[in-house]
């Protein structure tokens, strides 16, 4: 009777583990905001309507906190090597009618 309820424990601990992981990959990330690349280095005004969807498939593809810090985490390794104007950065969820918790900058804190 121990092993079986040792045993039991020790599988909803592992199940209860895997959901708090991130379910989006960097691969996913990038796919989706790769259409923004040249807007955010050098455009002006309104985003095209490809980045606008990748954005909102990003938005509402980073359900959890650890999807968004994943993502967080994955936009922020990725734009240190480019560089993006940050204030077409921080006004894209605006820009494209969408919320995005998610900060697109070098310099985001994904702890949050």
């Amino acid at each position: 009777m121990k092993y079986s309820s040792a045993l039991a424990a020790l599988v909803l601990l592992i199940l209860l583990a895997s959901t708090s992981e991130a379910t989006i990959s960097c691969s996913d990330v990038v796919k989706d905001l790769k259409p923004c690349i040249s807007y955010l280095v050098s455009g002006s005004g309104k985003p095209p309507a490809a980045c606008c969807s990748g954005a909102k498939a990003l938005a509402s593809a980073a359900s959890t906190s650890e999807d968004k810090k994943a993502a967080c985490n994955c936009i922020k390794s990725t734009s240190k090597s480019i560089t993006i104007k940050s204030d077409l950065a921080q006004a894209l969820p605006g820009n494209c009618g969408i919320s995005l918790s998610i900060s697109i900058s070098p310099n985001a804190d994904c702890s949050k």
